[in-house]
């Protein structure tokens, strides 16, 4: 055994070659996350700004209907990411209900890589025209069949983890590790993307106030058309191997009833999961704790600070907190259980994000406080992404121990589920948040938000953040799943499987 293998096993908790997860496949899963988080994330961060600052639905003089554009796209992120997040029950049982010869979960990555890919490249179409009501449809219709195709392969991926293996500490560092890696992956597009946008519209800008001179708007707007949909085309481009190794070098140890579960089974399992739900209602509460890291946070930078590259900078500085949490949840889990490191790291989330609403940007030592206070926020950001996935495997186990069936295709999509709505919440409040500022990006006099609507803006950001921080922590007081106690369910849902096989054995 190789030094590499040496370390990888060490890295995962895995034993060489006793049947059980092996970190190849540990590897290929976390190398399928990078991809598809290069796809989700240039859909959730930058689509809503494709929309309001490349086909100027932000435009004061743009109305859909009897709404402003910015509005009516802050509608249709909260909407469709919603009616996207309402499909993950129905998809997770139609993973528990998925019989193949690859198994339950794998083969989605196999058959949605190319139909994700294509329906990305549609959203940022380049060739539509901006602000007007037909493009407006199309971009609607064209987002929901993405987020359903999305769907379809986002939920049994999640799953797979799960069918992968039943320890609950290997689960929690194949788990680490992935959502490790799709924190990078997420990471290159969120601080790639605005640098590439700025050189690219810098031409078209003062080089004094770095806001777009009036007679350039259009042109802005056509170059950020085209570079959104370059952007989305490199990312797909690459991803798509990704998807196909992750499906190949994968493989699903843990298998389910002979009979598949009809939908109604599952929902009501689904609610027979007092901890899920309690995590599932968590997820909801918090879905505004990271919405300076989406839409709203580059509308801060293009428009109060004058530069998208601030953007970059905003997401480069949460890498480090969340970098040191997703390293040290294992020995966090260990500590404090992961309930209580849960808990914590939102703790120090909210305090962190009040001081830095009282204290507000308006000056340069206010800025590095806010700096710092940004990498402090990456701890519960990066350990948030891998406590709750790790919660939820282990509610898996405990409705198996409760009801004999495991359902991790529904169960993990409620992971999902609270991911999509904290996409929609954050999308949201982030629009919001831009037409209650004022902002107007084809303004005549190049002013295009007030002072008093800069305020505006940091306040509705800084001040939600800070409230969702709070609210996620409130339903988790009451989860009661311990490591000791989800080990002795494990235990004896063993126990049981080998005392029916005895019983079938007798019974032949």
């Amino acid at each position: 055994m190789g030094k590499i293998e040496a370390l990888l096993h060490k890295v995962y908790g895995t034993t060489p070659n006793d049947g059980n997860l092996q970190p190849k496949e540990a590897v290929a899963y976390a190398v399928a996350g990078f991809g598809q988080n290069f796809i989700c994330t240039i859909i959730g961060s930058y689509l809503t700004v494709f929309m309001t600052d490349a086909l100027l639905y932000g435009s004061a003089n743009v109305m859909v209907g009897s709404v402003t554009g910015a509005m009516a796209v802050a509608y249709l992120m909260l909407g469709t990411r919603i009616f996207d997040a309402l499909n993950d029950p129905i998809m997770g049982s139609i993973v528990d209900k998925t019989r193949t010869k690859y198994g339950k979960c794998r083969p989605y990555l196999k058959w949605m890589a190319l139909p994700i890919a294509v329906m990305t490249l549609l959203c940022f179409n380049p060739f539509v025209s901006g602000g007007t009501v037909r493009t407006f449809v199309y971009i609607a219709v064209v987002y929901v069949i993405w987020s359903v195709v999305y769907t379809v392969v986002d939920v049994p991926y999640w799953a797979l983890s799960s069918s992968m293996t039943n320890n609950t500490i290997v689960r929690g560092n194949l788990l680490t590790v992935t959502r490790l890696v799709c924190t990078l992956g997420a990471g290159i597009v969120t601080v790639g993307v605005p640098i590439i946008t700025d050189l690219v519209t810098a031409k078209y800008k003062d080089p004094e106030t770095g806001t777009v001179l009036p007679s350039e708007i259009y042109n802005n707007a056509n170059a950020l058309k085209w570079t959104y949909f370059v952007c989305a085309l490199v990312f797909t481009v690459v991803a798509i191997p990704m998807f196909y190794y992750g499906f190949k070098n994968t493989k699903e140890r843990i298998k389910s009833l002979e009979n598949p579960p009809s939908l109604g089974h599952n929902l009501k399992l689904l609610f027979k999961n007092r901890e899920l739900m309690l995590i599932v209602i968590s997820g909801i509460l918090g879905g505004a704790r990271m919405v300076y890291t989406y839409t709203g946070g580059l509308y801060f930078a293009r428009y109060v600070l004058h530069n998208d590259s601030w953007y970059s900078l905003i997401t480069l500085l949460v890498v480090p907190g969340g970098l040191v949490a997703s390293l040290l949840v294992p020995w966090m889990t260990k500590k404090f259980t992961k309930k209580w490191a849960y808990i914590y790291v939102h703790v120090l989330g909210a305090v962190v994000m009040f001081v830095m609403y009282f204290v507000g940007y308006d000056a340069p030592w206010k800025l590095i406080l806010c700096a710092v206070g940004l990498v402090l926020l990456g701890i519960p950001q990066g350990a948030n992404n891998i406590l709750s996935y790790a919660m939820i495997g282990d509610t898996v186990d405990y409705l198996e121990w409760k009801t004999g069936e495991r359902a991790e295709g529904i169960c993990f999509a409620m992971q999902t589920l609270m991911n999509k709505i904290g996409m929609a919440v954050g999308a949201f409040i982030g629009v919001f948040s831009y037409d209650w500022a004022g902002i107007n990006p084809t303004a005549a006099d190049g002013i295009y938000i007030t002072a008093e609507g800069s305020q505006t803006l940091w306040n509705l950001l800084v001040l939600s953040g800070a409230l969702s921080m709070v609210g996620t922590i409130i339903p988790i007081l009451f989860y009661r799943l311990t490591e000791k106690r989800q080990q002795q369910m494990v235990k004896e849902i063993a126990e049981r499987k080998a005392a029916a096989g005895e019983l079938a054995e007798d019974a032949e």
